[in-house]
């Protein structure tokens, strides 16, 4: 029988859990070929999420009193539609406890926000088909861009 799934507020004694989940994560999208360096650790959770001014809010899905998975996210607006939006950073389940309802877990809708938004490793295959089975849709009409503040 499998242990009950608790959703959390993510907390500052979640660093190392999250930390080596983020490592996972990274791994798993190096193997589809994704050779982005990867930079969140404890420290870099704990230096960025947690303070006077976080730059992020999460959860974490825990099993047995054990961190599964975790949710990183930040609010935004979207003009467009003049409505606050969830964006999510980063979300990942643990490889051996996915199909139990942690990457459904959701604060949007008791947020106020009207919508979530993400992106996805081209070649990540199983998140794009869990996210499709939830009604999410592509963005196919915008793409990302990024600069480095210090070309500025």
């Amino acid at each position: 029988m499998a242990m009950a799934l608790t959703i959390q507020p993510a907390r500052a004694e979640d660093a190392r859990a999250v930390g080596n989940l983020a490592q996972q994560f990274a791994g798993y999208l190096r193997s589809l070929g994704d050779h982005t360096d990867s930079q969140l650790t404890a420290e870099s959770y704990l230096r960025d999420g947690f303070g006077s001014q976080p730059a992020f809010g999460g959860l974490v899905a825990e099993a047995g009193g054990e961190v599964i998975g975790y949710l990183l996210y930040h609010f935004g607006h979207d003009s467009d539609a003049a409505a606050l939006s969830l964006h999510i950073a980063d979300l990942y389940v643990d490889s051996e406890t996915r199909r139990r309802g942690a990457g459904k877990a959701s604060i949007a809708r008791e947020a106020g926000a009207r919508e979530m938004i993400w992106s996805v490793y081209h070649a990540n295959k199983l998140a794009t088909t869990f996210y499709e089975k939830l009604g999410a849709q592509r963005i196919a009409d915008v793409f990302f861009m990024k600069l480095r503040a210090d070309a500025l």
